[in-house]
């Protein structure tokens, strides 16, 4: 593991990350702080709501790990143990995967919602906050139990200068693994996130399609001066596809740029690309789901002058 390229002489990095960390934290706070005010103030919550929640708060936690794992990293001498970074980094893994879980289900719940009468997925309408719910809950056990090796394969090195060990912050390093073991825990992880992309694809897919049919009815049954104006379905799917589209866009990037790192053993370059682009999704999608719902933008302005007349 080389540390002549420390990352805490890099100003630029450590601010651009602290930067990133920082919007991120702020815009999922909001977004979660509007979202728990409306599920508690309606009497009927929407289940999407719920889950938009859910993924604010996921995000949120994740940001705020990294922004601890980040202290370290720009620290010119690491003072963490092998328990501290041991179960954060096994922190920041788990929620990772379930932002990629959460992401996945909410895109397959919005695919539900939007589908009309006529749609095979109508008989899920009623039934799927439960079913969604259960499979929620099986991938969170999974992702638990895939992301366990980090307990045995981080430990604290904070004078280790061998080129054998990973670099992961100044405290903590990755220990080699032999080619099988790695086998042994990549496959899985590999699969179920193959598994999870793939279900998101489809439902985009799906989704695609369902736009294309509607622009078409719309254009047959209307003028051309009022089929220009697109419908509310219409504006959630393209921002449903927007942030699927960014989301996948971004996470594969981002593998690319880790098994890139895992080939060279580059201790600074790549790492720190990597985390930039590993959670710029999280950073983002908050402004574009309030941005785009005219519910959250009416209660922080009614909120904004809540807090004027105070």
């Amino acid at each position: 593991m080389n540390k002549a390229n420390l990352l805490h002489i890099d100003t630029n990095i450590k601010i651009t990350l602290h930067a990133e960390l920082s919007i991120g934290i702020s815009a999922n706070s909001i977004l979660l702080f509007a979202h728990l005010c409306m599920l508690l103030g309606e009497n009927r919550p929407k289940p999407i709501d719920l889950y938009i929640a859910f993924l604010s708060l996921t995000q949120l936690m994740m940001l705020i790990t990294m922004g601890l794992i980040a202290v370290d990293m720009f620290m010119s001498q690491g003072r963490w143990d092998s328990t501290t970074c041991q179960l954060l980094i096994y922190l920041h893994r788990l929620l990772r995967g379930l932002t990629l879980c959460a992401t996945c289900l909410l895109n397959v719940l919005w695919t539900i919602t939007l589908s009309p009468r006529s749609s095979c997925l109508t008989k899920f309408k009623h039934k799927y906050p439960h079913h969604i719910s259960g499979a929620f809950l099986f991938l969170c056990v999974l992702y638990m139990s895939f992301s366990s090796h980090y307990l045995l394969s981080i430990i604290a090195t904070p004078n280790l200068t061998s080129d054998n060990f990973m670099y992961v912050t100044q405290s903590c390093s990755l220990l080699p693994m032999s080619s099988s073991r790695k086998s042994m825990f990549s496959t899985p992880i590999a699969i179920r996130e193959a598994f999870l992309l793939g279900l998101m694809a489809l439902s985009s897919g799906y989704m695609v399609i369902l736009l294309w049919r509607h622009k078409k009815q719309a254009r047959h049954l209307h003028s051309t001066s009022l089929s220009s104006k697109a419908s509310p379905e219409q504006r959630a799917t393209r921002t449903i596809m927007l942030l699927m589209s960014f989301f996948v866009v971004l996470y594969i990037l981002d593998t690319v740029i880790f098994h890139s790192r895992m080939k060279f053993k580059d201790g600074s370059i790549f790492y720190c690309v990597q985390i930039i682009v590993s959670h710029s999704y999280a950073t983002v999608s908050p402004f574009v789901f309030i941005c785009t719902e005219k519910r959250i933008i009416k209660f922080l302005w009614s909120m904004c002058g809540k807090i004027v007349n105070i």
